[in-house]
């Protein structure tokens, strides 16, 4: 990552001085990133921040004073306008045009740049979403995105509402916007047919000489990279880009005298200055979604393109409403076209309760992605008993294993005790997820599916809390994985089905291991969360993971569900030892100390029980290749 510092908004260059000059030209870019359908506000204690018609007042108000003091203003988003839950939900139900598209489309916008999760429910839906868009018809832009297998989107792209890059005129000059998607998309969401190009700083770079060419020299890249980390590190390869505007990271970039959202802390000042390969300096600039902020980047240009000035009222300004001394009120317009609807379908998602809850379910982003959790738990359960409740229609076996990533788990929240609604799971389950069935899967592929699920779990920083979304969440399996081994050598150690028969023992497959019929959802069995699943045949059955949940929590007792009662004695908090992480360090307090070696020594010559943290090779009893390998790492 190039290096990088960070300044308040002030002069960049000894040309501040002249530039009231001829050919000066100052202009305002407004930008916020990943919005993800949070239209109504932005939830919970903060229901008097954001919301997408407090959103449209504060960008008319900002358009208007820039205006006031003599500025064009342009407005971009950077990726992720909309985001499978009960928001969205309300849109796929009342159809085209979905109520994102409506909203944004009366805020109006110079271009959107097409992030991961646009992708969630396939490219038929982004293409819906695009030509929900009847009035400004703004271009979508990703300049590393190949749409040409994918009908609906390619027509798009021929007629220009899909582009690598457009230019818009403010101020009286040329300023020309390229936009890049993250190279992760394939395995983070549904992009079907599209082709992602990985190399984002040459085609960007292809992008910007094209600009040049055509006599465009203020040019501004905005990405959806999924950390702002990488929009530093671009700024170090690139030649002849003015701003970075980064998305999909979320962070929010502020200066000490900024106003924030209660709960809020910046990550960075705004903007971020780095450097170009030529010594130029690049503003960064991004914030924090979800409608809470609008970015606001005021700069002077001089005659020849180049920043000058980077004005002091730079900085996000955030959406507050109620009795907030900031407060605007909502736009009418959107209000009642887009936010009182699709709040009225999510209440009535709250008010339609289907379980009593009986014990914290925790699907925190940090716990569901790095440990087995009880809410993670029970969605696995939920998936073999809809499963087998339509295997005979389907023609398929009986399935008695299940595995789906926490990425796919959303809530980010600890359910607590008491009712349960559909509103609930839509909350811990927004995608367009179907449950999808593996017959006869081999074991060798099912011990590299659950490789693939514990490799990323402890990773650096720029990457969500706990590690990637692959991590797994299992039914129907007892899962032992050491993470002293390096990922690449092999860290599952042991494998058994529930009822203890063995399908991989000290890292390797068991000979004649037990049939394995494996169900989990059609974004992993297409090789989603780089899951290898890609090219192997399986069955889909028709049923969403979400609706999967909802009917086995409302099915009775007498068909194998929870007859509307999830109870502790089920789903413990902590968990039931169905996917372990062990190591040299077993009562995991951070050290490998004599703690630890009295513990191996105690279960030495056995194994109690499964899973068995002293068993550290998951060969079925404790030895002296264990005591070995904990002795490897004493003090550490």
């Amino acid at each position: 990552m190039t290096s990088h510092r960070t300044l308040p908004a002030v002069a960049i260059t000894a040309a501040a001085a002249f530039a009231a000059a001829a050919g000066a030209q100052s202009i305002e870019i407004l930008h916020h990133s990943d919005g993800e359908s949070q239209l109504i506000d932005a939830g919970g204690s903060l229901s008097d921040f954001g919301g997408v018609a407090r959103f449209a007042t504060r960008v008319a108000d900002l358009r208007a004073a820039a205006s006031a003091a003599g500025r064009d203003s342009i407005l971009l988003t950077s990726g992720d306008n909309f985001l499978a839950g009960p928001e969205f939900n309300a849109s796929l139900d009342n159809g085209t045009p979905y109520y994102d598209a409506i909203a944004l489309d009366l805020i109006g916008y110079d271009a959107f740049i097409i992030g991961n999760h646009d992708f969630d429910f396939g490219p038929q839906i982004l293409a819906n979403f695009i030509t929900s868009f009847s009035v400004t018809q703004p271009p979508f832009l990703s300049c590393n995105l190949d749409f040409s297998a994918e009908a609906a989107l390619e027509s798009l792209r021929t007629k220009g509402r899909i582009a690598s890059r457009t230019v818009v005129t403010a101020g009286g000059e040329q300023i020309g916007i390229i936009g890049a998607t993250t190279p992760d998309l394939p395995f983070i969401s549904s992009p079907g047919g599209v082709i992602v190009d990985p190399d984002v700083a040459a085609r960007l770079q292809a992008e910007v000489d094209a600009l040049l060419a055509e006599g465009v020299n203020r040019i501004i890249v905005v990405s959806h990279l999924q950390g702002i980390g990488a929009e530093i590190a671009l700024a170090g390869i690139l030649r002849n880009v003015d701003v970075i505007v980064a998305g999909g990271g979320g962070e929010l970039l502020a200066n000490p005298s900024d106003v924030l959202v209660p709960g809020d802390t910046a990550f960075d000042s705004y903007p971020i200055l780095a450097t170009d390969p030529d010594g130029r300096t690049i503003p960064i600039v991004g914030t924090a979604g979800d409608y809470r902020y609008i970015g606001r980047l005021a700069v002077t240009f001089d005659a020849a393109g180049e920043i000058t000035v980077i004005d002091s009222t730079s900085g996000p300004v955030r959406v507050a409403g109620g009795g907030e001394p900031d407060a605007v009120l909502p736009d009418p317009t959107i209000q009642a076209s887009v936010v009182d609807p699709v709040a009225a379908a999510v209440a009535g998602l709250a008010t339609n309760v289907i379980a009593d809850n009986q014990v914290p379910l925790d699907a925190i982003t940090a716990n569901i992605r790095s440990r087995e959790t009880n809410y993670g738990n029970l969605i696995a359960d939920s998936y073999i008993w809809q499963a087998n409740q339509l295997a005979a229609e389907f023609n398929l076996p009986t399935v008695n294993v299940a595995v789906t990533n926490g990425g796919g788990i959303r809530n980010n929240s600890i359910v607590p005790v008491g009712d349960y609604t559909e509103l609930d799971t839509f909350n811990a389950l927004p995608f367009g997820n179907f449950l999808a069935v593996f017959a006869d899967l081999p074991a060798e592929t099912l011990l590299a599916v659950l490789e693939n699920c514990v490799s990323r779990v402890n990773v650096p920083a720029g990457f969500p809390s706990g590690g990637t979304g692959r991590f797994g969440q299992v039914s129907g399996l007892l899962v032992q994985w050491n993470e002293d081994v390096d990922p690449t050598a092999g860290r599952v150690r042991s494998v058994r089905l529930a009822d203890g028969t063995p399908i991989v023992l000290n890292g390797q497959v068991v000979a004649n291991p037990p049939v394995i019929n494996l169900v989990t959802v059609d974004f992993l069995a297409r090789g989603g969360d780089q899951y290898p699943l890609g090219g192997l045949s399986f069955t889909g059955v028709g049923v969403s993971y979400q609706r999967t949940l909802a009917n086995f929590i409302e099915a009775d007792l007498a068909d194998g569900g929870l007859g509307g009662v999830i109870a502790e004695a089920d789903y413990p908090v902590g968990g039931e030892g169905r996917n372990v992480q062990t190591g040299s360090d077993i009562d995991r307090d951070g050290d490998v100390d004599l703690d630890d070696l009295l513990i191996l020594l105690a279960d030495f010559g056995a194994c109690p029980s499964f899973p068995c943290p002293s068993d550290l090779d998951g060969n079925g009893s404790v030895e002296f290749a264990d005591l070995l390998s904990l002795l490897a790492r004493f003090g550490g």
